[in-house]
Parts: C-alpha cells; structure tokens; sequence
C-alpha cells in the first residue's frame, strides 16, 4: 500500500500481499496453487496462468501480490505499451529465459521473474495490422552538424588526416546529403553515425502485429512464470486451442456488494471523509463490484461538502448515456475505433449498439453522399451480425463493432468535426418498449392455442391470430348476436384465457364490461316461446310425442367441440 497521498485511493490501497486481496478466495487460491508448481527446479506443464473477469475485480493486483509474496521480480508489459511480436520477444522472451532482472528478497524456492502480459485480450494478432508510418530522417549534413557542431570535429572524430585517404573534409559544404559510394563511408566511425542516422528513419512499430502469437510462443517456451489478465478469455482461446488446454485458467468473479460496502466504511473511517449514508449506497450500487470502479467514485466525491451535492456529483452510471456519448463521438470524428476499445466502452453486445447508430445517422451525415457511404458500412456490419447468429461465429462481432463505430464515422466525415447534436434513442427500441406488454398477451394467447390444436408459436401467430381476432371481435361489442356471443366465450373456456388475454383479442380494457360479459359462465340466451336457439319448433308444439329411452339404453357419447367448427358463422 502506497503513502503517498498525491495518487489516487485505487492506487494507494493497491493490496501488496495475497491475502489483502477483497473477495475472489476462491480464485486466489488457485492461483497461488499455480505459483507452488513453480518452485521446483523445472517449470510444470501449465507454464501460463489466464486470469480472466471484468474490469477492477483485482486480477491485476492478485498476479502483483503473489510476485512480492514469493520474492519474484516482476516484467511488465500493459496496454500502453508496444506489444507485437518484436516487442514481447525483446522484454518478455528476454525475461523467460533469464533468472531475475532485478535484486528482490527472496522468500521461498528458487529465484523468478513473473512476466506479467496485462489485459492481453486487447491485442489484434491480425497480420495486416499495419506499424506506425516511417518518418522522414534529416539530411545526413544536417544530422551530423547538429552532433559535431564543427568540421574540425567530425574530421578528428573519423580520423581524417590530411595527406590520408579518404580526405578531411575542407567545409560542411563539402559533406554530401546522403552517404553514397564515398570511401570514408566504410570507415568505422562513421559507420557507426551512418547506421544511427538510418535509424531516425524507421517507425517505431507500435502496433500489435504478430502478438497474439509471439503470446503463445512464450506460453510454450518460457522459463520463467507467466501470467496473462484478460476481460474476456474467448479472445485468446478462439485464437489457440492453446489458451484452453496448456494454461492454468482462473476466474476472477465480481466483488460482492458488502464486500465493496465494508471496504468504503473502512476507508472513510481511516480518511476521515464526511460522507452521507446515500452516497456511500450509491457508490457500492454504481460498482457492480468493480472495486477500482468503486474507490474511483468515493475519490471523486470526498472532497465535496456533506450534503445532496455529493449525490449530484455522483450521478448514476447509465448505460443508456454510454451508448448516446459513444454514437455521438463515432459519428463526429473521422478515425477507427477497434472492437476492444467499443467492448471496453460498453458492457453490451455489437446488436444493442447497432439500433443507436442506424437511427443517428441521417442526423449527423452533412449530406446525402455521406449518407450513402456510412448506410454501406451499417449494411456491411449487419450482414456480419446476421452470420454470426445464423452460424454463432461470434469472432464476427468484432468486424461488426469496427464497420458500425470508425467505418461509419470514417464515411461520413473527411475530418473531425464538433458534436453536431444529441444522439437520439432508437425510435424502434422505443416502440418495442411500448408494445412489450401488448407482444407478450399475444405470445400467451398463441401458446395456450397452439397447444391445443398442436401447432408452432408462429404458425399459431400466422394463420390462428386472424381467426380468432375475427371471432372476438364481434363478440366484444355492445350489442353482440347470441350466437358469436357463445361462440366467442366458448374458446375463452376452452383455451383458459385470462381478462388481460380477452382484452387482447377484443382491443379493450381488462376491467370493461365486453371482457367480463365474455368471461361469463356459458348459458344460452333466452328465447321466443315456442322456438329453439336453432329457430326450430319446439317439442311442445308438436304432434309426435317425444321418444323416450330405455333405461339400458347409453346417451350418446359428447364429441369435443374444435375451433374449426366455428369459422362457418
């Protein structure tokens, strides 16, 4: 734990042992477990552990911890740094195959290096992931003026003698502007200022081309103890088949919320701040057991006076707003976003974000051009969704999450331009949300029919929601005939639909009159005197007596009514 009271609380209460660590007990245990296999005198058969779970759960501090309690050093490479296969060969192959590169006290077994490879799921692996571009090197006359400020100095520094071959050089006029074919080319000295002078003109390959796999190598070769943090671990195990059999995976679970709640009450006890009781509710709610998340919140706030203020400051963190503020920048500025930065910007799916960015669109494309080419990128990466559910290839969310954010951004706009105006929440996601409760009656109707008449939910909802629309209708006015009225509470009774169901059907309020008079007990209506429901005479009026049966004589076996017989009305 840090003292200086200039960094922030994430970083001053970083643990500095195991066992300081909050929650995850189960995950730190398996993970010392893995340190112990190192301590014999050849590396075990899982030389890489892969800690894998979301954002400030302590995946990170937990591989730190470890490394000062069993004395190891630590190499270091995270995402700010270079990471391709140059890189990681240069830094973290050195280190696997050397002892330590430092002086730590050692604890227990033999003397490590722990290389650590932070959030290492945000490296590309692609081969066309392209290096920085070269810049342009000085003129050499320039570059060596600027290092021997005289030519007195140059000649002696590459041994130039008068009378000698090569000649001294009489004026920084007669130095040439490139090297050429001269003899004094080849002389030692100048060799060596030659070569530091080619090198101003080559890129610094910043890029992560061949990381991915230089990562794998290292899991294979290294000596030395390997640890990798990665939010999510499919990218890494769709990669390699190695990732998943040849590493020690551990899973790193979000920090419980009375976990988050004592570690605050502890730090406000020990700072001193003066919070509200909500405040601090508020903070632990907004983590979602994101611990750094968590210390963040509390850092921001502690300086604010008590009172409702603080939870002004704090806010809410609602994804709603991430989508708005990333829709809005990817369609302000002309520059490519890639997918691990649009995963870590929000904790959704490329199909929630593809709704934002459809409906903005037309709103922020200056003018119909640029309005084409941005929907051509949108096509490209909605052909991209649709395979990667049709064939559940989810490596396509990827491609999807860049065509959608910097190929659109890209299309529509030839420079970065201010925001032009509020992203707009997706007009279908909204009539969606309204006709939520209506689209679930339906579903519920159909499922109690198609059980009955054995057929699909999306048959029933293709050829039987007609049917019985048209049925319930009728029955649902004021004045209904008798017989639509039967009808209609009949196949109520027989598929046991509820009010909200009925009123579904009929377009009416659950408590109305229409649906209660369809829910009543099925009684045929009263009749004329002297005439059946069917218009019939009846048997009183007749001449023939009624035949009457004979006791042994059985009554005719009822035959189940279907919803077929009643489409002839």
């Amino acid at each position: 734990m840090s003292s200086d009271a200039r960094l922030p609380l994430a970083e001053r209460l970083r643990p500095v042992r195991l066992d300081d660590l909050l929650g995850n007990s189960g995950a730190r245990a398996q993970l010392r477990a893995w340190a112990q296999r190192w301590q014999g005198a050849h590396p075990p058969a899982q030389r890489a552990a892969l800690l894998s779970g979301p954002a400030g759960v302590g995946k990170t501090s937990a591989a730190l911890a470890l490394a000062a309690d069993l004395g190891w050093s630590v190499v270091e490479m995270n995402a700010s740094d270079a990471r391709n296969e140059r890189a990681i060969e240069q830094v973290a192959g050195r280190a696997s195959i050397t002892h330590t590169l430092m002086e730590v006290p050692r604890r227990t077994g033999p003397a490590r290096s722990l290389i650590l490879l932070d959030e290492a799921d945000s490296l590309s692996g692609r081969a066309t992931e392209s290096a920085r571009p070269a810049p342009t090197p000085p003129p050499l006359r320039e570059f060596l003026r600027g290092r021997y400020d005289t030519i007195d100095a140059l000649n002696r520094a590459w041994h130039l003698t008068p009378g000698a071959k090569p000649a001294p050089f009489d004026g920084w006029d007669d130095v040439p502007r490139s090297p050429g074919n001269h003899a004094w080319a080849r002389l030692p000295p100048a060799r060596k200022d030659l070569e530091e002078w080619r090198g101003l003109g080559r890129p610094r390959d910043i890029s992560d081309r061949g990381g991915l796999g230089a990562i794998a190598r290292l899991v294979r070769t290294t000596r030395q103890p390997l640890v990798l943090t990665v939010n999510d671990d499919r990218v890494l195990t769709r990669y390699s088949p190695l990732f998943r059999t040849s590493v020690a995976r551990i899973r790193f679970q979000p920090v419980t919320d009375r976990e988050v709640a004592g570690l605050l009450d502890a730090v406000i006890g020990r700072e001193g701040f003066d919070l509200l009781p909500k405040a601090v509710d508020a903070i632990v709610r907004r983590a979602h057991g994101d611990v750094r998340a968590a210390l963040n919140d509390l850092d921001a706030i502690s300086p604010v006076p008590r009172g409702p203020l603080q939870l002004s400051v704090l806010g809410a963190r609602d994804q709603t707003a991430d989508f708005e503020a990333l829709t809005e920048e990817a369609l302000s500025s002309a520059r490519y976003y890639r997918s691990v930065e649009v995963q870590d910007r929000l904790d959704a799916t490329p199909d929630d974000l593809f709704p934002w960015i459809e409906e903005n669109v037309p709103f922020f494309a200056p003018d119909a051009g640029h309005r084409t080419a941005a929907f051509d990128r949108l096509s490209s990466a909605e052909r991209a969704l649709g395979r990667a559910r049709r064939f559940r290839v989810w490596g396509l969310w990827s491609y999807a999450s860049e065509l959608m954010t910097g190929g659109v951004g890209l299309a529509i706009r030839d420079a970065p331009v201010a925001v032009v105006g509020r992203a707009q929440f997706p007009r279908f996601l909204g009539e969606m949300g309204r006709s939520r409760a209506s689209r679930a009656l339906r579903d519920s109707v159909m499922r109690k029919a198609g059980r009955r008449l054995h057929l699909s939910r999306a048959k029933s909802r293709d050829t039987l929601l007609p049917f019985l629309e048209a049925i319930f209708a009728p029955a649902g006015a004021r004045r209904a005939a008798p017989p639509e009225l039967l009808d209609a509470r009949r196949i109520a009774r027989e598929l046991e639909l509820t009010p909200d169901e009925v009123a579904y059907l009929i377009g009416a309020e659950p408590d109305s009159a229409a649906v209660r008079r369809l829910l009543e007990s099925e009684e045929a209506p009263p009749v004329p005197a002297g005439e059946t429901a069917a218009g019939e005479p009846s048997a009183a009026d007749t001449s023939t007596p009624p035949a009457t049966s004979s006791p042994e004589e059985t009554p005719p076996k009822r035959v189940q009514r279907r919803l077929s017989e009643f489409g002839g009305r």
